[in-house]
């Protein structure tokens, strides 16, 4: 067996091993097999790497926006130079296609385009005579040492949602990753340390729900940022702004699909599969219900099945022809095949079973395929409950009206998508809806990073987003001056 691959943890401009023995392995999903092992740092090594990212930033703080903003630059030349090397780390640790595996670091890099505007927005504002001699103005200003933990689907695009942006408003940063996928992270801190950050800015850890504790409790850490489940997002917000703590966390979803009789049937089968199946359904945006309104379904189901029945499905990091790859982990694995158990118990009817699929290439690897129930309700729990796999459930309902109450009566948030033909059909789904992106004949409306990732309900806890404007928000204080001179 090959050896593993180092997985050390960087404090103050210093790769170091952790003191830790305690380990969780990292897999090649495709091959199934251990490439790396992920110490669980304790309490005492996130606490220096927060005093090392609490000494970088007076110095960090009053570094010119514009050379903050030439890092960035460096940076993303660094990124795209090691573009396909970035995305192979993606795909050998993750189990993504290494199409999605580009996909997603192209959406990383261009928060770091963002955060290279770094002197227009940080701007403020100012006016002259508010009142007789009287001017008033607004600064932006660091809030000191942010952290963010990051999650296993997407391992280089979702640091990049918040650290180049908290770097750019001018704080310094502990990263810390999923334990699942922490390669690709470590290639993040190298470029960045390539491309010239001072020592301390950005320090990086590793571990699980002791050192999340250790950064929701520490007194130097000013800013919280997490993506993952529902669960942990509700308890990362609570106890981080117990202790004081600006939190943007994001959690979970179920994602509806509404399609309309009349929505043009093969672009609309298409855009369905790639959400539902797309990243083998871990990501949030997954579209995990399809609503079918009137007699929808009689048109698009048929087709739909057969598509998913013919997905490839296979290794990733050996074949070019692989339509969807592995899950993560075994274990993982093995919840999404309960949820299947699950839904047969509630009585939806499995018209697509991914528990059949066989890769003879890779036994050993996480393989499960698309998987549709048809006939689900409202009260099953494959319809209420974030599944996390490639696990699509079909509803059914006399007309729009019925599929938006459907679709609102979920506690998440996240993303909701309306395929139509009709502009009235779609103007009054994206006014009634209640999520925060949505998408009219587009499968997954993922913004970009100019705009916010704007999870509503249970699907986000806090105040200002990731991405864009809000982002800037979230990683500065405004501080506002009023001066008579005369």
């Amino acid at each position: 067996m090959p050896a593993l691959e180092p997985c050390p943890l960087f404090i103050n401009g210093e790769w170091v091993e952790s003191g830790r023995n305690v380990t969780e392995p990292v897999y090649n999903p495709s091959e199934g097999i251990q490439i790396s092992a992920t110490p669980m740092c304790g309490a005492d090594e996130v606490d220096r790497a927060v005093r090392a990212a609490g000494a970088a930033f007076p110095d960090w703080a009053e570094t010119p926006a514009v050379d903050r903003a030439r890092l960035m630059f460096r940076f993303k030349e660094l990124l795209e130079k090691h573009f396909e090397d970035l995305s192979r780390i993606v795909t050998r640790e993750h189990g993504k296609t290494l199409d999605e595996s580009r996909g997603s670091v192209r959406r990383g890099i261009e928060v770091v385009e963002f955060a290279c505007g770094a002197p227009s927005l940080l701007m403020g504002e100012a006016l002259e005579n508010i009142a007789p001699d009287i001017d008033c103005d607004t600064i932006r200003q660091p809030l000191g040492v942010c952290a963010a933990i990051t999650p296993f689907n997407f391992p280089v695009m979702v640091p990049l949602w918040t650290l180049p942006v908290a770097l750019a408003c001018g704080n310094t940063f502990v990263l810390k990753p999923s334990e699942k996928v922490p390669l690709s992270a470590i290639r993040i801190v190298e470029l960045l340390a390539e491309a010239g950050l001072p020592r301390g800015v950005l320090n990086l850890v590793h571990g699980g729900r002791d050192a999340v504790d250790a950064l929701l409790h520490h007194p130097d850490v000013r800013t919280v940022s997490f993506v993952g489940s529902t669960p942990v997002a509700r308890y990362i917000y609570e106890t981080a702004t117990r202790n004081g703590k600006r939190v943007q966390s994001a959690g979970g979803a179920k994602n509806f699909m509404v399609v309309l009789p009349d929505a043009e049937p093969d672009a609309t089968i298409d855009a369905v599969m790639g959400s539902a199946y797309g990243c083998a359904g871990e990501r949030c945006m997954a579209g995990s219900v399809l609503v079918c309104a009137h007699d929808a379904a009689d048109r698009f189901l048929p087709y739909l099945s057969d598509a998913a029945r013919g997905l490839r499905v296979g290794p990733t990091d050996r074949d070019a022809d692989t339509e969807m790859g592995p899950l993560v982990t075994p274990e993982h694995l093995e919840k999404v095949k309960g949820s299947i158990r699950n839904g047969l118990s509630e009585g939806a009817e499995l018209i697509v079973d991914g528990r059949d699929v066989v890769v003879d290439a890779c036994p050993n690897g996480f393989y499960l395929g698309p998987t549709i129930f048809d006939r689900v309700t409202p009260r099953m729990q494959i319809a209420r409950e974030e599944i996390f796999g490639p696990v699509l459930s079909v509803m059914h309902t006399d007309d729009l009206d019925d599929a938006i109450e459907t679709c609102n009566n979920s506690g998440y948030g996240n993303a909701a998508v309306l395929f139509t033909e009709s502009g009235g059909a779609a103007r009054k789904f994206r006014h009634r809806i209640n999520a925060g992106m949505v998408g009219i004949n587009t499968g997954v409306p993922a913004p970009m990073a100019f705009f916010p990732f704007s999870g509503w309900n249970n699907s986000f806890f806090g105040d200002l987003h990731v991405q864009g404007h809000e982002g800037v928000s979230f990683f500065t204080r405004q501080k506002v001056t009023i001066s008579r001179w005369g």
